[in-house]
């Protein structure tokens, strides 16, 4: 993903486990990947999940686009290159997040799959669940909560994915929710029913 510039460091085993944390938490870390055009949806939708966990016990944390902007990653852009590098970033933290024993949940746009497939090697196969929120470009531009849509069309907002820049569906996500059709609640509920479908909470 990027050159690695930092020499003479060794990764340090702890002596406290992910396992005896996940013990201690009694649930297993994993990350939540939303994914999906500006206005599709995943903030809402992972705030709602994040809730519902909560609500039964399960310590979660949900790290959403702006967010992180406003502080890990303000100094990157939206080009091709700084987008690559907010996922690749975001990734390593909900890494570290699922690692603790945490259900991360992230709400960001990542169009490009190659970047959303980094972070499920990293994490590792049962624990990354890709979550796709299908909303069509129509039904985005309608809802458009940030003027986004509006300003990308009147070329003052650049690079913006679904007008001008790619967006990559995912090919074979866990789980899709089509956030154009169903409630925020509709759509939460799949998300828990498909996490005790694959183990990651008690039924």
């Amino acid at each position: 993903m990027v050159e690695k510039k930092a020499t003479n460091v060794t990764w340090h085993e702890h002596k406290v486990t992910k396992e005896e944390r996940e013990v201690l938490l009694k649930q297993k870390g994993a990350v939540l990947w939303f994914t999906g055009l500006s206005g599709s949806g995943k903030s809402t939708v992972a705030n709602e999940v994040a809730y519902n966990l909560h609500s039964i016990g399960k310590l979660t944390y949900v790290l959403d686009g702006d967010n992180i902007r406003q502080g890990l990653n303000k100094n990157l852009g939206f080009s091709p290159e700084d987008r690559n590098e907010n996922i690749r970033r975001i990734s390593e933290v909900a890494n570290l997040f699922a690692d603790a024993g945490v259900i991360a949940i992230t709400a960001f746009i990542s169009p490009y799959r190659k970047y959303r497939n980094f972070c499920r090697e990293l994490v590792g196969d049962g624990r990354f669940v890709e979550i796709f929120c299908r909303a069509s470009l129509e039904t985005c531009e309608k809802r458009d909560p940030k003027g986004l849509y509006k300003k990308a069309r009147e070329g003052i907002i650049k690079d913006f994915t679904g007008i001008n820049a790619p967006y990559e569906e995912p090919e074979n996500p866990e789980l899709i929710v089509d956030t154009d059709k169903e409630t925020v609640e509709e759509s939460a509920e799949k998300v828990m029913k498909k996490l005790k479908e694959l183990g990651l909470i008690k039924g």
